[in-house]
């Protein structure tokens, strides 16, 4: 893991070598299932730099986390959205962030209940370690060390294009 630069890196370019990363794995006819949010915006990018014609799936894991007794109802929880048949499809996950692997967890097991895929794939812009899963991306573009308290948000600006902010606790 690196320390945190400063600035932060570029995010849409983040998502063009996620691209690259992810465009040998296209004679599997892959299908992207992105997490709110910012795996949402960077699914519908990927599927934009890969000219895929099939849209993409959206999964709100709030239902399927293990700490929902805890936390309750995010606030802007949204409607999960797989407009493909997943049996039997190679699925790849596109999340933002991977910490402690529970929101993957919690995607792939929603990913499920729609049918059982024949793989599936995890493709991050950042890993910032402190697992508690035994969770890994497949693809992943920026490993990052952040202190205690402090977290990246990835974001949409006005014209769409998405970029890192560094949240102190």
């Amino acid at each position: 893991m690196s320390p945190l630069p400063n600035p932060l890196p570029d995010a849409e370019a983040q998502c063009r070598q996620l691209a690259d990363l992810i465009r040998r794995q296209l004679s599997k006819n892959p299908a992207l299932v992105g997490i709110y949010s910012g795996g949402a915006w960077i699914a519908e990018r990927l599927k934009d730099l890969l000219g895929l014609t099939e849209e993409v799936g959206l999964i709100d894991v709030s239902f399927y986390r293990d700490d929902f007794s805890e936390k309750g109802l995010h606030p802007q929880c949204r409607p999960t959205v797989i407009p493909f048949d997943v049996e039997g499809r190679h699925i790849i996950l596109v999340d933002d962030v991977l910490y402690t692997g529970r929101t993957t967890r919690a995607a792939i097991n929603e990913l499920f209940d729609y049918g059982r895929p024949a793989a599936v794939e995890l493709a991050v812009l950042a890993d910032r370690g402190g697992r508690e899963l035994p969770v890994a991306a497949t693809y992943g573009i920026w490993d990052v060390t952040l202190d205690d308290g402090q977290s990246l948000v990835l974001e949409r600006k006005d014209d769409a294009q998405l970029a890192w902010r560094l949240e102190h606790a």
